[in-house]
């Protein structure tokens, strides 16, 4: 066990790290197949060898998937909405060559990262800490998934180096120096993925940002990189591929249509009316004129067709309609 000041708390307030060094089965991951290899430039992803300041070896869980890689990283306190919000955008990724890079940090990293696992799309987790120091709870398990799911989990720190605060910005620009495109989903305007949006202005890599509520603090960050041009707006999730030119995987390919024929009238009319959007009961209820009973019903209803969800059985989005056939 080591103990270390976290991040310049007072003394009274220190932290403690769990660093497991006394057999392979004791590793983060808590699975003896999964043993940290470590790489060398050569074996860089080729962008990542071409920035200013390249790491000089990099340690690897897994294998590092070849593709398009895409930075999709935000705050750890994200708004109600924004799992949604991730979710839309990695299932966009289906069927291109996109890779998903984020932190595993809580929020919309983490929102990333389970998104790209429910889709099928290949993920990178890039860590502020060695690979051998202990993860915690649901980011654990999340590790576990993405290995289990062909992804890798990087790391520039030696094994057993715990994470510090002042570790994030190196782990920031790998995520950035690593990646054909970067798009900052949701950050206040002092946010640590602004520093991940400055890394890709230095690179040369295309900047991307969600236009996002000017109201709300975690959206200022995006909203003040495109008020200064830095970032090109995304305004539609489902935009990401065709914004970023991600290459597809097969032409030939099409997208998956959702039948709607089998449905209700009123389910189908509901759907149609909503689709796109998230609505709550009380406007659902307010819109359709009907009664509860007969709303959650037709929710259900739609709930089983794979065209609505919700999280809370309060608020329900409901998918576009272009994505689904009669």
């Amino acid at each position: 066990t080591f103990c270390a000041l976290s991040q310049g708390q007072p003394c009274s307030e220190r932290s403690v790290f769990n660093i497991f060094t006394k057999s392979s089965n004791e590793y983060f991951i808590m699975d003896k197949n999964n043993i940290p290899t470590k790489l060398l430039p050569p074996n860089f992803p080729e962008l990542l060898t071409l920035i200013k300041n390249p790491p000089q070896e990099l340690y690897c869980l897994g294998n590092i998937p070849k593709g398009f890689y895409i930075a999709l990283v935000g705050t750890r306190r994200p708004g109600n909405y924004s799992k949604e919000l991730c979710k839309r955008l990695v299932k966009s990724l289906q069927n291109t060559q996109a890779i998903v890079v984020s932190g595993l940090a809580q929020g919309i990293d983490c929102y990333c990262h389970e998104a790209a696992i429910d889709f099928g799309v290949p993920t990178i987790a890039v860590l502020a800490q060695g690979l051998m120091t202990k993860i915690h709870g649901e980011r654990r398990i999340l590790a576990e998934q993405i290995l289990q799911n062909g992804g890798a989990i990087i790391s520039e720190f030696p094994l057993e180096t715990p994470s510090y605060k002042s570790m994030f910005p190196a782990r920031n620009r790998i995520i950035a120096g690593i990646s054909n495109a970067v798009v900052i989903v949701e950050s206040k305007e002092k946010g640590g993925s602004m520093l991940t949006a400055n890394f890709a202005l230095q690179y040369n890599r295309p900047l991307f940002a969600l236009s996002g509520n000017c109201f709300q603090e975690t959206y200022q960050g995006p909203l003040t990189l495109l008020r200064s041009d830095k970032a090109k707006p995304i305004y539609f999730p489902e935009d990401l591929p065709f914004i970023c030119n991600i290459p597809v995987k097969d032409s030939n390919k099409t997208p998956l249509n959702i039948s709607i024929s089998n449905l209700s009238l009123e389910a189908q009319e509901l759907f149609k009316k909503n689709s796109g959007f998230f609505k709550n009961l009380s406007e659902l209820s307010s819109d359709s004129k009907m009664v509860m009973s007969s709303l959650f019903s037709i929710l259900t209803e739609l709930e089983l067709a794979g065209l609505v969800s919700s999280q809370d059985g309060y608020r329900y989005f409901f998918e576009k309609e272009c994505s689904c056939k009669n």
